[in-house]
């Protein structure tokens, strides 16, 4: 065996611990706002079926029926009180969560959920005398104490079984250490991390076999736990408890009294969210533990009740995004957390519907790029997107082709789910997830959520595909009326441009005659505005960019040197440059780039009214995928943008500005950078703006022949 395969800490990494369900999350700071009311309470509650089960059935109980019958979750609500709420929500999440974990089926937990009950609600009491404000938080605190035991007893059931149920002290810690390099309280912690939680939460964890004289000066939490352990689970040791009680400002007296109700709040707990603890007191070694026996025709319907529940919100969620890529990327998102794939990936059909080919969402996109698999010629891919059949596929079959074999290489996966995405009749793809071997059949008995599923997405998608035809339809459309109507201004402003022709020679006359001109000025004044406004209706048509080497030094001192002869740059408005020494050579245009720099440099000086300074920099040379480019910034100290302005940054928008503005600017500034295969970049905030520019540099003809064409993209921030 390979020292990495003996690695715990590496095996944690890959051993798919589940993910702490997020309506717990919500809950607790639903719960912490001081406006929390029922109804949003319930809206919250109800979007997990298996906990709104949990919520009516403890409500319908004997314990809390009253007179009037319980009719909807709010009422259920009200009946059960805030507390029990916050009990029951968290219980049940982390007990789903812990039924999860790999080999629970087949272990008996008895004791551990004693064990962890026992500490969450000694956890909570000890919160409430110390007048912890997070009376919650220390209940989830005392539940997840152990939960580092599970973790190691999913990485390592053979080398753990044994440890799993031995007394939970010191001692322990050191075989754990010793056999695992890991303790269960580091694991814990690590696990707690990975979820997101409170780190004082993760903390907590870690630290609940931490020596007393270390923990005087520890977050309260901490301490709350670490003497929540001690009265559950070493009652004998006296001298201990009181130490502990100590650094938690507790009498021993104080610590009787929440003891004595302990126990009666365990059992109703566990009695609440279904649990057993009968003769959890008695285990000593880890028997072949059955479960309770359940109605199989019960639990088919209950998952299929939270299937459909949450089929129906990934359907929103598809119909919520905006764009292709955003839809594709929600689809493969959402595809790892619903079925814990390590990752997916979707090859659609391309446009003839001969072949599937890779999409750029996902992981691994930039390898799926140019990754094509033919149709026409078979294969088990090919077959579960034509047939519209789901495929499980491992690396070891042997009807496995050569793109079969290159998407396991590519994934780094030893299984795939193969999930044909059809809408109607008609077959758009497959999406594709990589799992452990181990994982398949149990993604065998989704196989009916898995097709529900995949037919919301590829609705979704084929909405997504249908709407990009219309817009290019849309666009040509509009392409051709722009074509017309450029010809059309053409024309037109041959008009004006002969009329100074013939006024040029009229005054050229009158000059030698030093005749007045005063009309023949107005006249060519009147003439060229008439050419300004007739070009002005086609500021977004650009020619292409010219090739050649430009000087960014010089264009910007020639900018600049235009601004102040024409004094549009007030006297109140410091320009500084800072070119220093560094390469200024760009590949790039002169024209197009002296065009960007008016832009920018125009849209600083209407920022800074009342006056302020803006700075023309290079910053020197910038790696971006492979290729070399020199980064210019343009900023200014005015008061920034505002987040809705930051959002449509390049997109040609109408101007809200007075006078003839077209609300165009940064829109050509955009769409020349992308024709200058460079990236235009906006960060802004209350202290001022800045545009950040990478414009290629020249390279030698063979550098420049090995590199991929860029992708170009405006980036804002």
């Amino acid at each position: 065996m390979h020292q990495s395969d003996q690695d715990i800490r590496n095996r944690l990494l890959i051993a798919r611990l589940p993910a702490m369900p997020q309506i717990l999350l919500k809950l607790i700071a639903h719960l912490q706002a001081d406006d929390a009311g029922m109804p949003e309470l319930a809206a919250l509650i109800a979007k997990d079926a298996g906990m709104t089960s949990k919520i009516l059935g403890v409500a319908s109980s004997s314990a809390y029926h009253r007179q009037s019958k319980v009719v909807s979750l709010e009422q259920s609500l009200v009946s059960l009180g805030t507390d029990m709420i916050k009990t029951l929500v968290i219980s049940e999440s982390v007990f789903q969560t812990f039924n999860s974990f790999p080999h629970s089926g087949s272990t008996d937990l008895r004791a551990f959920w004693k064990s962890s009950l026992s500490a969450a609600v000694m956890a909570r009491a000890l919160a409430k005398a110390m007048a912890y404000p997070h009376v919650e938080e220390a209940y989830l605190a005392g539940l997840l104490h152990n939960v580092g035991r599970l973790a190691l007893l999913a990485t390592a059931p053979k080398e753990y079984a044994f440890n799993f149920t031995a007394r939970d002290d010191a001692a322990l810690c050191a075989v754990e250490q010793r056999t695992l390099q890991i303790t269960h309280a580091e694991a814990g912690a690590w696990l707690i991390e990975r979820w997101h939680l409170d780190s004082f939460l993760a903390d907590s964890v870690l630290y609940h076999h931490e020596p007393l004289a270390r923990l005087e000066a520890s977050h309260p939490l901490i301490r709350i736990v670490r003497l929540a352990h001690l009265l559950c689970c070493h009652a004998d040791d006296a001298e201990s408890i009181t130490q502990a009680a100590s650094l938690c400002a507790l009498d021993v007296e104080t610590l009787d009294e929440l003891a004595g109700s302990v126990a009666r709040q365990v059992e109703q707990a566990a009695q609440h969210l279904g649990i057993d603890l009968a003769g959890a007191d008695d285990i000593a070694t880890p028997p072949a533990f059955a479960p309770p026996a359940v109605d199989p025709v019960q639990r088919r319907l209950s998952d299929e009740v939270r299937n459909m529940v949450l089929v129906s919100e990934v359907g929103q969620t598809f119909a919520r995004q905006q764009g292709e890529s955003s839809l594709l990327e929600a689809i493969t998102r959402s595809a790892r957390i619903l079925f814990d794939f390590d990752t997916a990936v979707i090859l659609l059909q391309n446009p003839t519907g001969h072949a599937l080919v890779g999409v750029a969402a996902g992981e691994h996109q930039q390898r799926l790029a140019g990754f094509s698999i033919p149709l026409a010629k078979g294969g088990l891919l090919a077959a579960s997107a034509l047939e519209c059949q789901l495929a499980f596929l491992k690396r070891d079959m042997p009807a496995l082709g050569i793109v079969e074999e290159q998407l396991f290489r590519i994934l780094g996966t030893d299984s795939l789910v193969c999930v044909p995405l059809a809408s109607g009749q008609r077959s758009l793809g497959v999406l594709i997830g990589g799992v452990a071997a181990w994982q398949i059949p149990a993604c065998q008995k989704r196989e009916g959520f898995l097709r529900a599923y995949a037919n919301q997405a590829a609705t979704a998608l084929e909405t997504a595909i249908s709407a990009r035809g219309l817009a290019r339809r849309q666009l040509d459309h509009v392409t051709e009326e722009y074509r017309a109507a450029s010809r059309r201004v053409v024309h037109e402003v041959n008009n004006p441009l002969s009329i100074i022709k013939n006024y040029l020679s009229v005054l050229d006359h009158k000059l030698e005659k030093q005749e007045p001109v005063s009309g023949e000025m107005a006249i060519l004044n009147e003439e060229i505005d008439r050419v300004g406004q007739l070009i002005g209706g086609l500021a977004d048509l650009q020619p292409a960019a010219a090739s050649g080497v430009t000087d960014c030094a010089r264009v910007v001192d020639d900018v600049l040197r235009l601004f102040r002869a024409t004094d549009f740059l007030p006297p109140k408005i410091e320009v500084v440059t800072r070119m220093q020494d560094a390469p200024c050579e760009v590949e790039a245009d002169a024209d197009m780039l002296k065009q960007i720099l008016l832009n920018l440099l125009k849209n600083a000086v209407e920022a800074l009214p009342d006056g302020g300074r803006i700075e023309v920099e290079n910053r020197g040379h910038v790696n971006r995928d492979r290729r070399l480019y020199l980064e210019l910034c343009v900023s200014d100290n005015g008061a920034g943008l505002a987040p809705e302005v930051l959002a449509n940054l390049f997109s040609p928008v109408r101007s809200s500005k007075a006078g003839a503005h077209h609300g165009l600017g940064l829109s050509i500034v955009h769409d020349l950078v992308t024709r200058l295969h460079g990236v235009i970049g906006c960060r802004s905030s209350k202290s001022g703006t800045s545009f950040e520019i990478l414009l290629p540099i020249p390279l030698p003809a063979s550098a420049a022949a090995a590199l991929p064409s860029p992708g170009n993209t405006a980036m804002s921030s």
